[in-house]
């Protein structure tokens, strides 16, 4: 019988074919996997814990805290300080960049992470996860704003876990897209999905209608053919689905194509968007281009945006290459009048 390829295993298979590789990267991805682990047993454990529901507070961007986003942050954060392979960290629950402690050394890579996509699903045992992505920072120095500042296209690596029926672990490193499930009863993530791909094609689309009123007319317009199914000019069904977690629908989008919207929403012109560029947008989009799909705000391509705070919004687009497209040409329409 043959073994199971272990994460651990894959990254170093993938760092061997590398001539100036250090082994840096390595222990980074294996030191992330470690505080996910962690995170999913938190989460699995919240109810009988009693950590389930409000912390009473508020993150950055005003949302309203659970307890978990505050322990899985912590989590996050205490996993990756000491190891010396950062140079700073952004997190979704902390206003400014995360400083290296003075007494650990300082690495040459950024790590930016959403340590609790979805929570507001936690109380209702619906998947949750952690995105992450990583940049190449200045080795040996205290990481500046402009550091982080980069386009999605500057990723080394993105990755998000879904804490679902089973844990599992989705990564891109620039060379494709793989899964890997948590086994329980070794503790390591091992491979199960290799090379993951997003059909061109889709008949299903993942979009929270209760903001319909706020969307821009390109929007409407292909949500409006969609609905119409068969008899309307798409000439075919499509079906809905929203899980209000992005992962979990990211991860369906990988698993049998569709494409997801969280669009421009003209309800509050200081919040053009609901997702944050740095650690929600672009590890994502990077993974479904990646994986043959495409990303963008409507307007231009993701991964091109020019970021211009830790925690900017963007509307979001991605999927199933052909729809995305067909929404960017709506757009291109709509502005030229």
């Amino acid at each position: 019988m043959s073994l199971q390829i272990t994460l651990t295993q894959f990254i170093i298979n993938q760092q061997r074919l590398l001539d100036d590789a250090t082994g840096d990267f390595t222990l980074l991805l294996n030191d992330i996997a470690v505080a996910c682990k962690r995170i999913s047993h938190a989460v699995n454990r919240g109810a009988i814990t009693g950590k389930l529901g409000s912390a009473n507070s508020e993150n950055v961007q005003g949302e309203t805290q659970k307890q978990l986003d505050i322990i899985t942050n912590d989590i996050m954060v205490g996993s990756l300080e000491w190891t010396g392979h950062l140079a700073g960290m952004v997190s979704e629950e902390i206003d400014d960049i995360i400083a290296i402690p003075a007494q650990y050394p300082k690495g040459k890579y950024l790590a930016l992470f959403d340590p609790l996509d979805g929570s507001s699903n936690i109380d209702v045992n619906l998947t949750v996860g952690t995105i992450f992505s990583i940049l190449k920072g200045q080795e040996g120095h205290d990481a500046k704003l402009d550091d982080f500042l980069q386009q999605g296209s500057k990723q080394v690596c993105a990755g998000f876990v879904l804490y679902g029926p089973s844990t599992m672990m989705i990564l891109t490193t620039g060379h494709g897209v793989n899964g890997f499930t948590l086994d329980q009863d070794i503790g390591e993530f091992v491979l199960t999905h290799e090379n993951m791909t997003v059909p061109e094609d889709t008949s299903e689309f993942a979009i929270n209608m209760s903001n319909q009123q706020f969307w821009e007319q390109p929007v409407q317009r292909y949500i409006d053919e969609c609905m119409q199914g068969a008899k309307g000019v798409r000439e075919k069904p499509f079906n809905m689905r929203w899980v209000a977690s992005m992962v979990a629908d990211a991860y369906r989008i990988l698993t049998r194509g569709g494409i997801f919207l969280y669009p421009l929403d003209r309800r509050n012109p200081d919040k053009p968007g609901k997702l944050r560029l740095m650690y929600e947008a672009n590890p994502i989009g990077f993974i479904i281009e990646q994986a043959g799909g495409a990303c963008s705000t409507g307007r231009e391509r993701m991964l091109d945006v020019c970021p211009c705070a830790l925690h900017q919004r963007v509307p979001v687009i991605l999927g199933s290459k052909n729809e995305v497209d067909r929404i960017d040409a709506y757009h291109r329409q709509y502005d030229l009048g």
